[in-house]
């Protein structure tokens, strides 16, 4: 009888990753979906995140990037450092959109990180055994509201500011800048209320596991803030 020749260990391993691969792309398009979801019905949406199947997991990667890369530069775009970006002769519009595209990029997955870990330690802190992925996509899909806020302030910014946001002084100094960031303000709020709902949904938790969690997240994400001023 003739042998049959072995598998080699980094051939079996890409056999099995495409397999895994395949699995999970019906899974993906139902994570796809669901991101509009969150902001009609998002009580399904957190129930689905509790599945912690690894092909169900991995299937949420690439709606989180996009949702933390929008929230990243919906971020950046608020901030007072981008209100005077173009102070600098040479950064003209495409400059600014590249920039602002690879800020967005690094402080979305900061906050991600960030404000995962703060609620992964808040939430066991009051007994949830959860895994630190799952609280992290838990963060992104409640970002959802905030990634949208783009929708609505950059056809503001553009239409009524132009390049003038981007500069010291011009037409959206003082009053004007602090109704465009009010705006911001709120979709993350509607944000904050939906990790609440999140908490009570994939980890299960009781209105006073919620309070536990959410306030010790805030102090884990304040310490975070605070320590490189003391150092």
């Amino acid at each position: 009888m003739a042998e049959h020749p072995s598998v080699k260990p980094v051939a079996a391993a890409d056999r099995i990753g495409a397999k895994r691969a395949r699995a999970g792309e019906p899974a993906s398009r139902d994570w796809w979906r669901r991101v509009p979801r969150v902001l009609t019905a998002p009580r399904p949406v957190f129930a689905a995140l509790a599945n912690d199947d690894d092909v169900d997991v991995d299937a949420r990667s690439e709606p989180v990037l996009a949702i933390t890369i929008l929230v990243g530069m919906a971020a950046v775009i608020l901030t007072p450092a981008w209100g005077t970006v173009m102070d600098d002769s040479t950064v003209d519009g495409l400059v600014l959109l590249v920039v602002t595209f690879i800020a967005g990029l690094f402080y979305g997955a900061a906050g991600y990180f960030l404000l995962g870990v703060a609620l992964w330690l808040g939430a066991k802190a009051v007994g949830v055994e959860a895994r630190f992925r799952i609280a992290r996509q838990l963060v992104a899909f409640a970002a959802v509201p905030f990634a949208l806020s783009l929708v609505l302030v950059v056809p503001v910014i553009a239409l009524r500011y132009g390049w003038d946001w981007f500069r010291t002084g011009g037409e959206d100094a003082g009053t004007g800048r602090d109704v465009v960031v009010g705006i911001g303000l709120a979709f993350a709020a509607w944000s904050l209320g939906l990790v609440v709902l999140g908490l009570r949904t994939t980890f299960r938790l009781p209105w006073r596991g919620v309070l536990g969690a959410l306030l010790l997240a805030g102090v884990i994400v304040a310490a975070f803030a605070v320590l490189p001023t003391v150092l």
